[in-house]
């Protein structure tokens, strides 16, 4: 009584579909599911493979289930497809939300650094002359601005270089600065502003200007 393969054969005729290979890639929907369709256990499929099950064999949901349930309509209570469809909807806007709110903040971030540029990449070659010279006043003011730090950790940006420092140029990560002596990869060089990146993706490079013997780096 529950086997439905026939009336499954007689749908597929009808719309031209010689095996229930082609009706699942007609469909999309596995063999697996097709083998429960045939089983009389089409309630227990997802809307959406219900919905393209329909289309496909040219009739409504209700049709569907009235064919395609083992037991009797008067031993179960009839499935409500407009629950079911809701609930589809349901998560299918939940998962368009959740996809929203990640884009949201990944465009408040790029244009909350964009804001913040000049500040960045000017900000840690400021903080290398005041802590070099004591009686700037700018120094009493940097622990004010350990909170960009803070922010800028909790985005995983992370800074390219430490400005003063040596280091072999690198053309990927370091920005030649205007007015310096032609530079090879591999060169020394010295960090004068330092550059950014977001994980893997580069923000800005550090620019550095090419080491010259005997003079001082800063």
């Amino acid at each position: 009584m529950g086997d439905r393969t026939e009336i499954l054969r007689q749908l597929m005729k009808l719309v031209d579909i010689s095996s229930f290979q082609a009706l699942s890639d007609r469909t999309g929907i596995s063999r697996r599911a097709i083998d429960t369709i045939r089983k009389g256990n089409v309630s227990t499929l997802r809307y959406t493979d219900l919905a393209k099950l329909a289309e496909v064999l040219q009739i409504n949901l209700n049709e569907l289930f009235a064919k395609f349930i083992t037991e009797p309509t008067s031993n179960i209570e009839s499935p409500n497809l407009e629950i079911i469809a809701l609930r589809e909807e349901y998560q299918r806007l939940q998962q368009k939300l959740e996809n929203q709110k990640q884009e949201l903040r990944s465009q408040f971030e790029r244009e909350t650094i964009q804001q913040l540029e000049s500040l960045l990449l000017q900000l840690p070659s400021a903080a290398h002359a005041a802590q070099n010279n004591p009686n700037m006043l700018a120094k009493n003011i940097l622990p004010l601005l350990r909170p960009i730090d803070a922010l800028l950790q909790k985005w995983g940006i992370s800074a390219i270089g430490s400005v003063g420092v040596e280091v072999a140029y690198d053309p990927q990560k370091h920005q030649l600065m205007e007015g310096s002596d032609r530079i090879e990869e591999g060169d020394p060089a010295i960090v004068r502003y330092v550059g950014y990146r977001q994980g893997e993706k580069l923000l800005y490079r550090a620019r550095v200007a090419k080491v010259i013997p005997n003079q001082p780096n800063y």
